[in-house]
Order: structure tokens, then sequence, then C-alpha cells
């Protein structure tokens, strides 16, 4: 027992230093996660929005490839990413391998099915009364839309949330197109395996804990926005 307090002073320790090096993984970590999520729950959302309502020969080969790509395996997703980003790949030309750009594609890849996926859902939850008053309404697409998301806003937060989730935990997928190069690319979870594989545990736990409140912090502003979502209704 008095091990684990001592890591934990370490740890505490690490944390008041909060030197230059820390702040620069915290701010990466933040810019990559926020900026997959934004991209992932922008293209998800409205291809949730679409698939939830569309009717079409190859629908239910979709739903099935998005329910699929909600639970690819990470590494899986950086290995497809590499291919294509490695020197002789078909992006190799645009030289973004071992970069921050590399690590918010990936982890794009892995929020954008969840975006999708949960996204059908609230939409397939949506009222009755609520679908068949939309389809009446003269609206133009875009109206339309923005409409629906309104409706299902409890649903279309929640997906936002999931795909935050998966790309602020995620440390495979970043690891392999990033390299957790000191300064550049390492982020939160790969800073944690470094420090973990050196046996400096109190760093670890202290990079754990940042990561903890941050996703804290992000999560509880949605599931704000979600309960305010939900007393309106």
């Amino acid at each position: 027992m008095g091990y684990l307090w001592n890591v934990l002073g370490d740890a505490i320790a690490y944390l008041t230093e909060f030197g230059p090096d820390l702040r620069a993984i915290v701010v990466l970590t933040l810019i990559v996660s926020i900026l997959a999520t934004m991209i992932g729950a922008g293209l998800g959302i409205p291809v949730g929005v679409w698939l939830a309502r569309a009717r079409f020969t190859g629908r239910s080969l979709l739903l099935g490839i998005v329910n699929v790509g909600m639970g690819l395996p990470p590494v899986l997703a950086g290995l497809f990413v590499l291919l294509l980003l490695w020197g002789d790949g078909p992006l190799g030309d645009l030289d973004l391998l071992f970069t921050p750009a590399a690590m918010v594609g990936v982890q794009t890849m892995l929020a954008l099915p969840i975006a999708i996926g949960v996204t059908v859902g609230a939409v397939a939850a949506m009222s009755p009364a609520a679908t068949e008053q939309i389809r009446a309404l003269r609206l133009t697409p875009w109206s339309r839309f923005t409409l629906i998301v309104s409706e299902a806003r409890v649903g279309v937060i929640g997906a936002v949330a999931a795909s935050f989730g998966r790309v602020i935990a995620e440390v495979g997928a970043v690891l392999i197109v990033g390299g957790n190069i000191a300064g550049e690319t390492r982020v939160l979870t790969t800073a944690i395996v470094q420090e973990s594989r050196q046996a400096r545990f109190g760093a670890a736990v202290g990079l754990g804990l940042i990561l903890l409140v941050l996703s804290v912090l992000v999560n509880g502003l949605l599931t704000w926005l979600q309960s305010r979502g939900e007393r309106v209704v």
C-alpha cells in the first residue's frame, strides 16, 4: 500500500511542475481529439440522418458496414493509414506520416462510424408523430436536416460524446501513424505508454489523471447539453 502512496505522491509532484513538455502534450491531445471529433461528427451526423430516413437497395449492407466500423480495432485503422501514407503508398507524396495530421486522419476514421451509427439510432427513435410532421412539411433539404437534428438533439449530442470518447482514449492507431515523437506527435495516451515502459509510474499516473480530467470536462459539457435538450422536449 505504501508503494501506491509513493506513486501517487510522485504523480502529484509531476503535475505540480506542469512544465513545457507536459503542456505541449496536453495541447496536442486536445487539438487532435477535438479536430477528429469535429470532422468525424461533422461528416457522420448528416450521413446518419440520411441513412436513418432513406430506403434503398443495399441500405442493410451499409448499416452492417457502419456497425462493423463502430467496433473496428484501432490498430487495423492505424495499419491502413500507415500503408496509405508510407513513402511508396498512394498518399506517400503528401509526407504526412508521423505528423499530427496523420493522427487526426486515423482518429477521424474511428470517430466517423460511431457518429453515423449513434445518429441513425437517434433519428430512428424519433416519435412517429414528429416523423410524419417533418415529412409533411415542404422544406428545403437543409431545413429538413436541421429540424431532424433538433428533434433528435439528445441522441445527436450522444453521437458527438461517443466519438470524442473513442478518439481521446485511443493509443494504438496514433502510435502507429504518429510515432510518439517527443515535442511533435506525443499525446497523453502515448505518453502514458512511454512512461509506463520506463517504469516512471508517477508520471504515468499524473498523465492519466490529466486524461481523466479532460474526458470528464468535455463529456460533462456534452451531458449538460443533453439534459438541456431533454428539458426542452
